[in-house]
């Protein structure tokens, strides 16, 4: 009897794994891909890069910076005062056939639910990306040229290296420049931020993209472009804080980071090649 239910509830686990999208099998293979991590996206003229594949159940997220929704001026970067577009607000993904939907905004959230800590409200700038179940085939979560991510990666410490993939249209298709490699310099924000030196520098349009850690895990997404008071710093979001954000405050308990399907190769040389 024992031996029976074992091998029927082994036949629903099977059935439900080849129904999410999650598993392996799922994705498309990484030089087919037309939808990865790095891609750009368009909400109603704000251009971004899109950071890491995450999943809720059955559902297949991108990810992008809270503020590439935003509506009011560069300057507005506490989310818990921004305007913003509503969510389900239509996204244009690169690479979909279909617009995304803005599902969660951290920004949209914290002013939600009243969010009064400072370093929540300066540093918390992440946002989900619904993509359409006609596109979801054509998704690799592996970040381009690096490959990765390995997993969700921790804190940080000053001189750690780190790896990044901007895609800002201001580099004219020219991709060699999208691979960075760069330096943890401070952790501010009691641990929601770090400052990062990369070479080359983020530019607009690189804002929501996503940083590795020197195991290939994921630690951060771009959330600001410093001018002062470290000129061509980057802020660096913490992931693990922003993900911690959205399951609590913002409802998506199961939400969960996709690993790259592809092994993470931490060399700049030959991810500016293409190798």
């Amino acid at each position: 009897m024992w031996a029976g239910k074992a091998i029927a509830l082994s036949a629903i686990l099977v059935a439900i794994a080849a129904m999410t999208p999650a598993a392996a099998s799922a994705w498309a293979p990484a030089s087919q891909a037309k939808i990865t991590p790095g891609v750009q996206t368009d909400t109603a003229g704000g251009q971004c890069t899109a950071n890491f594949i995450y999943t809720n159940g059955g559902d297949v997220y991108i990810g992008q910076a809270a503020h590439c929704a935003g509506t009011g001026g560069a300057t507005e970067t506490d989310g818990c005062d921004a305007a913003s577009l509503p969510l389900g607000t239509p996204v244009t993904v690169s690479g979909a056939t279909q617009p995304g939907t803005l599902a969660y905004s951290s920004w949209l959230t914290m002013q939600q639910t009243g969010e009064a800590d400072p370093d929540t409200c300066a540093y918390n700038d992440f946002a989900l990306v619904k993509l359409d179940s006609a596109d979801v085939a054509l998704v690799n979560p592996s970040v381009p040229r690096f490959g990765g991510p390995t997993g969700l990666g921790g804190p940080s410490a000053t001189g750690d290296v780190v790896y990044s993939y901007g895609n800002s249209s201001l580099r004219f298709g020219i991709t060699q420049l999208s691979p960075k490699q760069g330096i943890v310099v401070e952790t501010v924000g009691d641990g929601w931020s770090r400052t990062v030196y990369t070479a080359s520098p983020g530019i607009p349009g690189d804002s929501g993209s996503g940083f590795l850690d020197a195991n290939g895990a994921a630690i951060g997404t771009l959330s600001t472009l410093a001018v002062l008071p470290t000129p061509l710093s980057n802020g660096v979001a913490d992931l693990d804080h922003e993900l911690q954000y959205a399951r609590t405050q913002g409802g998506l308990l199961g939400l969960e980071l996709v690993n790259g399907t592809e092994p993470f190769r931490p060399n700049l040389l030959q991810a500016i090649l293409g190798g």
